[in-house]
């Protein structure tokens, strides 16, 4: 994953592009009929259940459209939530609350759907050594609000993109002519252009495993869409060498039976790109 200044500026940006995509030149509606000095409290409201995220999103929403504005949290970040509960309270100008409010509630019940989905796999893993990860497999401009929910639900993060990490993948191994050339042109690419990033190579079946475990300098190997017994004969093969990762349509009913493969990890795309939003509203508290 890429450095907590490099995701923080990532998060900056998203609240000031989303401002600008809603607000516009000015928030017509609330411009016509609340005074500027009008002030009003809203609140939080829960009308779902499932785990929270976004709150301290939320709170950087707010400072962002006006350091006026005070928030008062109730639940936080990662809290499993009700119908009916308040996970927080703002205050302050009026028409700066209504400004944030469409940013805070989609941020909010999507960050939560993500976060409630994650915590789904990691209570199905207790118990074993295996570890839930996301994928690239994000909303095109939110990644790190997506990524941050996977957090906030106790999973891992994979890479955030394309130049946190090198994975090498069916694509890359048949357009450059093999497995042990894509390995060696890669590591030889990384040193001349002075690159410290970690090697995952993606693996179709046993004689891929067979040929990558030959290599030095595999961080992980991706053991994609295999089934239960080829798994265990995969992770048996690489006997710690090496990092494992299962992927490859792997849902709820699957992940724990793959897990008890021995996989050190299993990514889901299914975690960011398959959820059902929470119902999450903000009421003015009369």
């Amino acid at each position: 994953m890429i450095s907590e200044k490099q995701f923080n500026k990532e998060i900056d940006i998203i609240i000031a592009n989303a401002i600008r995509e809603d607000v516009g030149d000015g928030d017509h509606s609330s411009l016509a009929c609340i005074s500027e000095d009008a002030r009003g409290s809203a609140k939080l409201l829960v009308k779902d259940g499932g785990i929270i995220a976004g709150v301290e999103f939320a709170r950087q929403v707010f400072e962002y459209v006006d350091p006026g504005l005070e928030i008062d949290i109730k639940i936080k970040d990662g809290s499993p939530v009700k119908y009916d509960d308040v996970a927080f309270y703002v205050s302050g100008l009026s028409q700066s609350i209504l400004k944030s409010e469409r940013l805070v509630l989609n941020a909010m019940q999507r960050m939560s759907a993500i976060a409630t989905k994650t915590n789904k796999y990691v209570k199905l893993l207790e118990g074993t050594n295996t570890k839930i990860l996301d994928t690239r497999k994000t909303t095109p401009g939110i990644r790190a609000l997506e990524k941050w929910a996977v957090k906030i639900g106790g999973g891992e993060n994979h890479r955030f993109a394309l130049y946190d990490m090198v994975m090498l993948k069916d694509n890359h191994i048949d357009f450059c002519g093999g497995i042990t050339k894509a390995i060696e042109k890669t590591k030889k690419y990384l040193k001349d252009n002075q690159l410290d990033l970690k090697i995952i190579v993606e693996a179709r079946n046993l004689e891929e495993i067979e040929e990558i475990i030959k290599t030095e300098g595999v961080y992980r190997i991706l053991i994609d869409n295999f089934n239960y017994e080829d798994t265990r004969e995969a992770v048996k093969l690489i006997n710690g060498k090496c990092l494992t990762e299962s992927s490859g349509g792997i849902t709820l009913e699957t992940a724990r039976k793959y897990a008890e493969c021995g996989v050190d990890y299993i990514s889901s795309g299914a975690l960011t790109h398959s959820v059902h939003n929470m119902d999450l509203s903000l009421k003015a508290v009369k």
